[in-house]
């Protein structure tokens, strides 16, 4: 369930304070039915289920629960949400439950923020084969780190994995997103091992990496199982030859603690839509503005320098929806000990009561993206939880349809306010 939104508000009764200036759903709203008779590029189903999703979310359309105070008889109302893991609202809220529930099943150890990219030369290729090549590229950047880890140090570690398809204009960049466990399992004693230090040997996971995947890829290639467009086995492997001219992109950020870091790290870059709403600076017209970082120009503090990009509903919408999961395609994937088959010691997991900052992980996450979501389901007058009324659907034909008739309360201001 979410709250109002902008073009839900023939039904408030109470507004929401965290209100977002911009919204996709009105630009969709706008262009989206002129896009689909011409567009750019091919239109998924996966790709209309979303947009359309997105255009419904917390509106009527989806239904609307109201709930009254019986002391004070106000009555609020929450809009149902589309639950689309491409929508900005509820893949936020997703992302913020599902990080909150994280941090029981993760090590008490340390963990690193780990990146593996994919060269921009093989995004035809990707495009071309969809899913094909992401379901080798996720397990192949944990496998590079658990046989490192068990070769150097014995141990098997617990490994968290996001795939992003975007960068930050939105255009087609592959890598995933790691958040790995300085440390594991040893495999001899079964105690829970902290790696010491930071220092690993990046060039040899670069290579180990880079091989591994080509490795794979000549596999798909041989047994047929390859869309392309080599004549031979020569010109694929001198198309590989090519992009090894440079260095694959790994990078480790330093070690992190649980929770704040960690979690906060989990929170930025999982299971949220591509496009975060607050980043939209502007809808006027046919256009659409958004913020981005520029990592290739920075500040005098070396961070990177925040632009803006003005695209035209034409360019905007086929760069975003290139972006949407393929059906059942897993974006987020476990590995090693934080597989789900796999059985970790309480006494190896994270204690969150035993931290007094574990209570500041879900505000801070909060902050981050300057969202904060108030229960209308409690009457903050009256300190006590409001009662379900009924839920009202709008048809076809714009008529208000209640799927349950209001409960008579006993009470007067209830009544005088809301039955009458």
């Amino acid at each position: 369930m979410c709250n109002i939104n902008k073009h839900s508000n023939d039904f408030s009764v109470n507004s929401w304070s965290g209100m977002k200036k911009f919204r996709l759903a009105d630009f969709f709203d706008a262009h989206w039915d002129k896009y689909i008779k011409s567009p750019k590029r091919y239109i998924r189903k996966e790709e209309y289920k979303a947009v359309n999703a997105i255009r419904v979310c917390r509106t009527a359309k989806l239904g609307i629960e109201k709930y009254v105070c019986e002391d004070c008889g106000e009555v609020t109302q929450i809009y149902h949400s589309c639950k689309n893991r491409f929508c900005p609202t509820c893949s936020w809220k997703d992302t913020m439950d599902w990080a909150e529930k994280l941090k029981y099943r993760m090590f008490d150890l340390k963990h690193r923020h780990i990146v593996l990219t994919l060269p921009h030369q093989l995004n035809k290729l990707i495009k071309l084969n969809e899913k094909l090549l992401l379901n080798i590229f996720m397990p192949i950047a944990a496998e590079v780190f658990k046989e490192w880890m068990l070769h150097k140090y014995g141990i098997k570690p617990g490994i968290i994995s996001v795939l992003h398809t975007f960068g930050e204009k939105k255009n087609f960049h592959v890598h995933v997103h790691m958040i790995v466990s300085w440390g594991g399992i040893n495999i001899n004693s079964n105690r829970l091992e902290e790696i010491k230090g930071e220092y690993v040997d990046y060039k040899f996971l670069q290579k180990k990496f880079m091989i591994k995947f080509e490795d794979k890829l000549i596999e798909l290639f041989e047994n047929k199982d390859l869309k392309h467009h080599f004549d031979n086995k020569f010109k694929l492997l001198r198309f590989i030859k090519q992009i090894n001219k440079k260095n694959w992109v790994l990078h480790l950020e330093k070690a992190m603690d649980i929770p704040t870091e960690v979690i906060r790290y989990i929170g930025r870059y999982s299971k949220r839509a591509c496009l975060s709403e607050y980043k939209i600076t502007n809808i006027e017209g046919e256009d659409i503005s958004f913020s981005y970082k520029d990592y290739r120009n920075k500040d005098i503090f070396g961070k990177a320098i925040e632009k803006n990009l003005v695209l035209h509903y034409n360019d905007f919408f086929p760069r975003l929806l290139q972006h949407v999961p393929f059906n059942r395609f897993k974006i987020v994937r476990y590995y090693g000990y934080y597989a789900g088959a796999s059985h970790i010691p309480k006494e190896h997991l994270y204690n969150p009561d035993q931290n007094k900052e574990g209570d500041e992980i879900t505000d801070s996450i909060n902050e981050d993206v300057n969202e904060y979501v108030n229960d209308l389901r409690f009457c903050t007058i009256c300190n006590k939880e409001k009662k379900y009324l009924y839920t009202i659907f709008i048809n076809k034909k714009n008529e208000r349809i209640k799927i349950q008739e209001i409960r008579l309360l006993e009470n007067k201001v209830f009544r005088e306010r809301f039955i009458a």
